[in-house]
């Protein structure tokens, strides 16, 4: 308990800068971003699988939602958040239920790659206004980027210099044996600093917002907003989730026992429910967050309990003082942040994997700067499943087997003409299913002028096959048919045994050509070449 003690005490003080800072991504109230930390850190570390996991807002969650509410006036966004944490929670509650953690597998690492390198662009971009003074105009955050390079004389050089010297700080301390505390020391020095007359001219975060006194309150949902933020909220989920399947895979519990995806699920839902109430940011587990709590020294859930406890104590004394802290001081941790979160290791796996999946990693990340965030996520996943579909399609191809000298079967290259009077077996690879179908069927042999001769198709290992198959199987079995050929099909399980009968292709191919699998590797292909070449025999006499 005394180790979970110092390391929530520890935790509130590293955690409440990145806090404030994320509020300020977000583009709300900073204190929201301790919210966060007040309500969900603790009910996450009572519900979730994960004894240690660290949940709180991630700066991919904060600049999602400050994506969906920046279209929103200062005094709306409150409204807005409650109901968006709320709804959050109950897709991430729904996902846990129904045991749905799967689904993150069908979001592609070439996908995540590029999302996530754009939100971290995104993050860097998105500071440039607070770190220079200069606030531009221009619709999207690269362009005012741009647009701040343009106008580099309306820079006020006291708030760049501030910014950069809370960046060299951070930089500085995370070389040091002191790396966990860079970013509470980099932002009291900028507090610091900034009350020299010469940083006079830097706004903090009383100039642009009055810090609530006291603990959050709860707050009444309004009920109609929510048709409005339920794709939001699935976004933000999603993206939590993905990133805390990753912590679940990376921090076993204290019994040496990897955590259910779905039952952190589960705890990050009740997290973000609660997180809504109070107006808190949406927030999920955080792989930094996880591996500092366990470098201090956290053994159990009590150490995210007392982190988020020490943090509303300290927020309840201590709030008057968070109007002191400079802007471009938050700007430069985020700056770092956002570097932290382009995994250049990562993106070269990526890039050398291959120029479909650069391809989709590069179309996501221009996506991700140049457009909604949700448009980016769901963009993203479906070129993953085109370029899934298509790659499958290209992938299948057909291999002739053949019967060796010494009785062992080998694999060559399938003909593309079907001759008379011969056994010819094809062994498929790839997939069957939707354009895969199409390909197989174009790459069977012509039937042409041959008659009395016997194609064997083998199917082991195929679990079930489509209806797109299906008919092409029955396509190429009366083409076989109509000049004296026939179809086997060899090594079938019994469920797809049972969807030939119940399309009736079982009764076009004849029951008799049927060979479903057997336990000996090769026993049916075996049987059903012997019984091919009696009919063929049988046909010619």
């Amino acid at each position: 308990m005394l180790n979970d003690l110092v390391s929530g005490l520890v935790m509130s003080a590293v955690t409440i800068p990145g806090a404030l800072a994320n509020g300020l991504l977000a583009g709300v109230n900073p204190v929201f971003g301790v919210y966060s930390v007040i309500a969900g850190t603790s009910v996450a570390a009572i519900f979730t699988s994960s004894v240690i996991m660290n949940v709180d807002s991630t700066s991919a969650t904060s600049i999602a939602t400050g994506d969906f509410l920046g279209m929103y006036a200062s005094d709306e966004q409150l409204g807005y958040l409650v109901v968006l944490g709320i709804l959050v929670g109950l897709f991430m509650l729904l996902f846990g239920v129904l045991k749905l953690g799967f689904l993150v597998r069908f979001i592609s690492n070439a996908v995540m790659t590029g999302f996530l390198s754009g939100l971290g662009v995104l993050t860097i971009l998105g500071q440039v206004g607070d770190i220079t003074g200069y606030h531009s105009d221009a619709p999207n955050k690269v362009f005012q980027s741009i647009d701040t390079l343009l106008n580099w004389q309306k820079i006020d050089p006291a708030t760049l210099l501030l910014g950069l010297i809370t960046i060299f700080a951070v930089i500085l301390i995370s070389r040091t044996q002191y790396d966990r505390y860079g970013f509470a020391i980099g932002i009291v020095l900028a507090t610091i600093l900034a009350l020299l007359p010469i940083f006079g001219s830097a706004l903090v975060v009383g100039d642009v917002t009055e810090i609530p006194r006291g603990l959050p309150r709860p707050n009444m949902p309004d009920l109609f907003l929510m048709p409005s933020l339920i794709l939001p909220a699935l976004i933000i989920a999603i993206i939590a989730l993905v990133q805390a399947a990753g912590v679940s895979q990376s921090a076993p519990n204290p019994d040496g026992e990897y955590p259910e995806p779905s039952g952190d699920f589960k705890g990050q839902g009740a997290a973000n429910v609660a997180v809504g109430i109070f107006g808190g940011i949406p927030v999920g587990g955080s792989l930094s967050g996880t591996a500092l709590i366990q470098s201090i020294g956290g053994l159990s859930r009590w150490a995210n309990l007392f982190t988020a406890i020490f943090s509303a104590v300290i927020l309840a004394l201590f709030a008057p003082m968070i109007e002191f802290i400079p802007l471009t001081g938050l700007a430069g941790l985020l700056i770092v942040v956002g570097f932290s979160m382009i995994k250049v290791g990562r993106i070269e796996t990526v890039w050398n994997t291959g120029a479909t999946s650069s391809l989709v990693m590069v179309i996501t990340f221009v996506v991700t700067l140049f457009l909604d965030l949700q448009v980016a996520v769901v963009v993203g996943v479906v070129l993953t499943f085109l370029i899934y579909i298509y790659q499958s399609a290209e992938s299948v191809r057909l291999e002739r087997v053949i019967r060796s000298e010494d009785g062992f079967f080998e694999e060559t290259d399938l003909p593309t003409q079907l001759s008379s009077s011969q056994v010819m077996a094809i062994q498929p690879v790839g997939s069957l299913f939707f354009a895969g179908t199409a390909e197989f069927e174009n790459r069977l042999p012509d039937t042409g002028d041959a008659h009395r001769s016997v194609v064997i198709i083998r199917l082991r290992d195929r679990d079930e096959v489509g209806s797109t198959f299906i008919r092409a199987i029955k396509r190429y079995t009366i083409e076989l048919q109509s000049n004296n050929n026939k179809l086997m099909l060899v090594g079938l399980n019994q469920y797809v045994v049972d969807q030939l009968e119940k399309t009736d292709l079982l009764a076009l191919i004849g029951e008799e050509n049927i060979f479903p699998a057997q336990r000996k590797y090769g026993a049916a292909l075996i049987k059903a070449w012997a019984e091919a070449e009696e009919w063929i025999a049988s046909q010619t006499l």
